[in-house]
């Protein structure tokens, strides 16, 4: 057992506020469960990887298979739209979704225009060197990009970058590493790009579509594991809110109650003003 674990003489099992407040190891494992909640709310999940996947996927099977491109870019963009009719149909989340579409959507469009079937991944190959830029260029400017992605999904929006510089040091560290996975992604894909064939080509681009994301994804989470928790804006602009309609409240009594007081005094005062005059009149 350990000095955690092991209670003290000191302390009473009968206060309310100790027994209140959770153990250290809990709240650490309380915290890295939130994160990896926000980290898959916010990059899809599973199913957001297997959406990610299986159009491309699908594309590079059947070109193998008959070298027919448009056969292959249509399987392709039909699967997509299929998976996007299948959240809409359950109600779910369709960000990711049709984030999907329209990336397959461009490739389809390249590749129809140039008859080159590696130009399917082209618009995704550009938007993942874009995005590695990103990465790397808002670190460097100090509002780090992984920071402006996760801060609504863990309710503090901006806070990180004035009221915890921990929390805003483990967001640099995690687009450090985004940017560089991305980057080294792109340093396999674009010669790649030039020597491959489209069957090889194709095969390498799918099998490199998780296993970076993957990677990046462990390490912000690490990261973020490691940093003070978030600052809950929401939480406070709701206590916020509260506490005001509290003073309102209180000011709007205290009104009525001196409204009330001037009311007597003003009634007592006339009473007794007509007192003496009837005893006079008597």
């Amino acid at each position: 057992m350990t000095s955690v674990d092991k209670p003290t003489t000191d302390q009473s099992p009968a206060d309310p506020s100790a027994a209140a407040q959770p153990a250290p190891d809990q709240q650490a494992q309380a915290d890295k469960a939130v994160t990896e909640a926000a980290l898959f709310e916010a990059f899809g999940g599973v199913r957001g990887m297997i959406e990610t996947i299986v159009p491309g996927l699908l594309f590079v099977t059947i070109f193998t298979v008959n070298k027919n491109l448009h056969v292959s870019a249509i399987a392709a963009l039909a699967v997509s739209l299929v998976l996007v009719a299948v959240r809409l149909i359950r109600r779910d989340t369709v960000k990711h979704a049709f984030s999907g579409v329209f990336g397959v959507a461009f490739g389809v469009v390249f590749a129809m225009m140039t008859g080159n079937a590696k130009d399917f991944y082209l618009p995704g190959m550009l938007y993942t060197l874009g995005l590695a830029l990103a990465y790397i260029v808002t670190t460097l400017a100090g509002v780090p990009l992984i920071g402006l992605i996760l801060g609504p999904v863990f309710k503090e929006n901006l806070s990180w970058r004035t009221r915890n510089p921990g929390r805003k040091k483990a967001y640099a560290k995690a687009s450090w590493a985004w940017g560089l996975i991305l980057l080294g992604k792109c340093a396999v894909l674009f010669p790649l790009y030039w020597w491959a064939d489209p069957t090889k080509f194709g095969w390498v681009s799918v099998a490199l579509k998780i296993p970076p994301f993957l990677l990046a994804v462990y390490l912000t989470w690490v990261f973020l594991a490691k940093a003070p928790p978030p600052i809950d804006v929401f939480a406070e602009m709701e206590a916020e809110e509260k506490a005001e309609k509290a003073r309102r409240a209180g000011l709007q009594a205290g009104a009525q109650a001196q409204e009330r007081a001037e009311a007597q005094e003003a009634h007592e005062a006339h009473e007794a003003q007509a007192q003496p005059r009837g005893r006079t009149d008597a």
